[in-house]
């Protein structure tokens, strides 16, 4: 009765959502996003609809608990040839690679990226009543931090390190996916904030109906408060607009945002590579079109390969036919980078590392 009390609680918060597949083309591949009612999975379906048939590829966006899942999911599971990925969780295993962790090593180092795409706002959900408005006062509170294995949960937890010098209480941490975390919101109020991380307009709060107003609102990221200097070295400074949440802002909302990328992996067979360079050459011939007919975050994504860190590494055969349909002198110079080296020592398992679900 309880779970049925939850689902009509935020049913009466959330509109429908529908999907059609498109037509089916040549070699069938797969890309990995995050939630059916996220922004991940409405890009890879942007790239199956506008990028794949011209490369000859059946592509099918999968949902998944988010980008920590992806990237095992990338290395392990037949057919996914794609991942979005958030830059921190990408970090993340690349730390604990170099911290010494065997799986972590081996899950990330034989991935490439394909190409940087956008910042995805990180959204800090709590009631109305709430007796605080910005997140830097949501210490000790009950947190839904994202399901394990999602890029949501390793962002949560790791601002939360940032912000306050230690990691959420056991206690007070709940993983459970986004409609979960907000029907417990506003249910049996078992969660006082709800940590949502989704490219404006994330479908899960767009579709909210104007009611919603009186029963949630989104905290406000203040950089000059204590911990927050911390935070925007690994994130970004954001805005959530009023226009892209009409049912529940009157005004825009600071925030903070995280890079998303879209990754491969090191794939050394010829037909393989080949499939992936025409996708590349298609992404970047249909690029305006992305723009113009895909989802609004496509018009921040630009084509280019920024200079990345030390272990992060382009995928050489998508970026060759990415720069040979650029005029030279808009493609900027890309570094290699070495795989992080090995580190023979290690602490014990933490909640970032459980997160990854490299706890061994």
């Amino acid at each position: 009765m309880r779970n049925l009390c939850r689902g009509l609680a935020f049913a009466a918060l959330m509109g429908s959502s529908l999907f059609t597949a498109g037509a089916a083309f040549g070699i069938e591949y797969k890309i990995v996003t995050a939630s059916p009612r996220g922004t991940y999975i409405e890009i890879g379906r942007d790239l199956a609809k506008f990028v794949a048939p011209a490369a000859d590829v059946q592509l099918e966006a999968l949902p998944s608990a988010g980008s920590a899942e992806n990237v095992r999911r990338l290395r392990h599971e037949p057919g996914v040839k794609f991942a979005l990925v958030q830059s921190d969780v990408y970090q993340a295993y690349l730390d604990q690679a170099a911290a010494g962790n065997r799986e972590a090593r081996g899950l990330i180092s034989p991935l490439r990226l394909i190409l940087p795409l956008y910042n995805e706002e990180i959204y800090f959900v709590a009631r109305q009543d709430a007796p605080f408005d910005k997140v830097h006062e949501i210490r000790d509170q009950r947190i839904s931090m994202g399901p394990i294995g999602s890029g949501t949960a390793l962002t949560a937890a790791t601002l939360y390190r940032q912000m306050f010098g230690s990691s959420v209480a056991d206690d007070k941490a709940q993983f459970q996916s986004n409609e979960d975390g907000l029907s417990k919101l506003v249910t049996d109020k078992s969660v006082d904030v709800v940590i949502i991380v989704a490219g404006q307009p994330a479908k899960v709060l767009a579709d909210m109906k104007p009611e919603a107003k009186a029963l949630i609102k989104l905290l406000k990221f203040d950089a000059q408060q204590p911990g927050g200097q911390e935070a925007l070295k690994t994130y970004f400074d954001a805005t959530v607009r009023a226009a892209s949440y009409p049912n529940l802002l009157t005004e825009d909302i600071p925030s903070v945002a995280v890079k998303a990328f879209l990754v491969t992996y090191n794939y050394d067979q010829g037909h393989t590579r080949r499939y992936l360079g025409n996708f590349a050459q298609s992404l970047c011939e249909n690029f305006a079109k992305l723009q113009a007919e895909g989802h609004p975050k496509w018009k921040e994504v630009k084509l280019e390969m920024p200079e990345v860190g030390r272990g992060w590494t382009y995928f050489p055969e998508t970026t060759r036919r990415i720069r040979s349909c650029l005029s030279p002198a808009a493609t900027p110079a890309t570094a290699a980078t070495p795989a992080p080296s090995p580190a023979p020592a290690r602490r014990a398992c933490n909640q970032q590392e459980r997160i990854l679900g490299i706890c061994n």
